[in-house]
């Protein structure tokens, strides 16, 4: 079951572009993020609409940096850091 409530709780949005590897190296793909399953992993649909189910370190979705320029992070970090946000 994929949780899309969660998705919105750790500040990211189903249907958001990503990008991802199969592997440590390689190629990045493109996908849509779907939601995050009972295991915490993340929900992908590449462009081909096979979904599939990656660690968080595994994605990354397009946020502003320092400078406010969009830059590619992981979804690992983008949670951490807008639960850290929420607290204040």
């Amino acid at each position: 079951m994929i949780d899309t409530a969660t998705l919105q709780r750790l500040g990211l949005r189903s249907g958001e572009p990503v990008r991802f590897r199969k592997g440590d190296t390689g190629r990045w793909f493109a996908g849509k993020m779907s939601g995050v399953a009972i295991d915490g992993s993340i929900t992908v649909f590449d462009a081909n609409g096979a979904a599939r189910s990656l660690r968080p370190e595994r994605v990354e979705v397009r946020r502003p940096g320092g400078r406010g320029r969009l830059t590619w992070q992981t979804v690992s970090d983008v949670a951490i850091t807008w639960e850290q946000l929420q607290l204040w």
